[in-house]
């Protein structure tokens, strides 16, 4: 199970990055919360798809090799992500609104699945 966690979270990352980088005007203006942060600003939008990339690309590694060390590695990023995240909810008043479900669900869940599954597994690393 902790394989399937991995590569799904790998998954979701990997579309997180495509979405972010092929359709930014329309993930500005359609993720909530995410026009709450100022103006637009591609390059930055597209270094965090970037993030999204590799992050998803090592958690896929790690689901399919059963590689711990790449699994920390694609993790780091969106535990790191997450955690920001709470601070900013904290922030604006811990309010119980879509914004804070959308970084519950999209954010947060993810990040802290991923970081458990390969946490949790049996040190491995995968081998030529």
């Amino acid at each position: 199970m902790r394989h399937t966690v991995l590569i799904a979270v790998g998954g979701l990352s990997l579309g997180t990055a495509a979405y972010i980088w092929t359709a930014t005007n329309h993930w500005y203006t359609s993720v909530p919360g995410v026009s709450l942060t100022g103006p637009l600003n591609f390059h930055f939008a597209r270094d965090v798809a970037l993030a999204y990339l590799a992050s998803g690309a090592a958690l896929i590694w790690a689901g399919v090799r059963h590689d711990r060390s790449a699994g920390v590695c694609g993790a780091s990023w969106l535990v790191l992500h997450a955690v920001f995240h709470i601070w900013i909810w904290i922030h604006r008043g811990s309010p119980m609104d879509v914004v804070a479900l959308t970084n519950l669900t999209g954010i947060q869940v993810p990040a802290f699945l991923a970081m458990w599954a390969t946490t949790s597994a049996p040190k491995e690393r995968a081998t030529a």
